[in-house]
């Protein structure tokens, strides 16, 4: 577990999954514009948490949750074998700018040194308009190494 300031940071149990869902809810909705269905979220959240597909994070103010940072362990033969791989970053508008952002990331380079990682990736969302996300990561030590693809099965 981290702490910094009066801001702690530590590996999310099932029980937070309200929590984690709550805050991911916000980025979903900050980064889209529209309304999430929380029900489906708190679901899936529940699901892979319980299945420990994924690593949730979550930054506190007292017993306030403020910030989750979530992981997934990926594998590649470019990357040397296995990674962690940033799918949602999180703090709350007004816990931004006060270091939350980087505990979480203290936060998971400790898993990441505990699970034998040597890397990290992470998608930068859409430029310019997220350029402040963009900054934020390269400040913290990110490379840019191109964009993202997707498509949807």
């Amino acid at each position: 577990m981290g702490q910094s300031g009066s801001v702690t940071t530590r590996k999310a149990t099932v029980r937070d999954a309200p929590d984690v869902a709550r805050l991911v809810q916000g980025l979903l909705e900050e980064l889209g514009g529209t309304a999430v269905d929380p029900e489906p979220l708190l679901t899936t959240t529940r699901t892979l948490m319980t299945e420990q597909v994924v690593i949730a994070l979550i930054a506190e103010a007292g017993d306030q949750p403020i910030g989750v940072l979530m992981l997934n362990e990926c594998a590649a033969i470019y990357a040397g074998g296995r990674f962690g791989q940033i799918t949602e970053l999180y703090v709350t508008p007004d816990n931004r700018s006060g270091g939350v952002a980087v505990a979480l990331l203290a936060e998971a380079r400790r898993v990441a040194q505990q699970s034998g990682w040597e890397r990290f990736e992470v998608g930068a969302p859409d430029q310019p308009a997220w350029n402040r996300t963009l900054q934020f990561y390269l400040r913290e030590g990110f490379e840019e190494v191109g964009p993202r693809l997707r498509q949807i099965l």
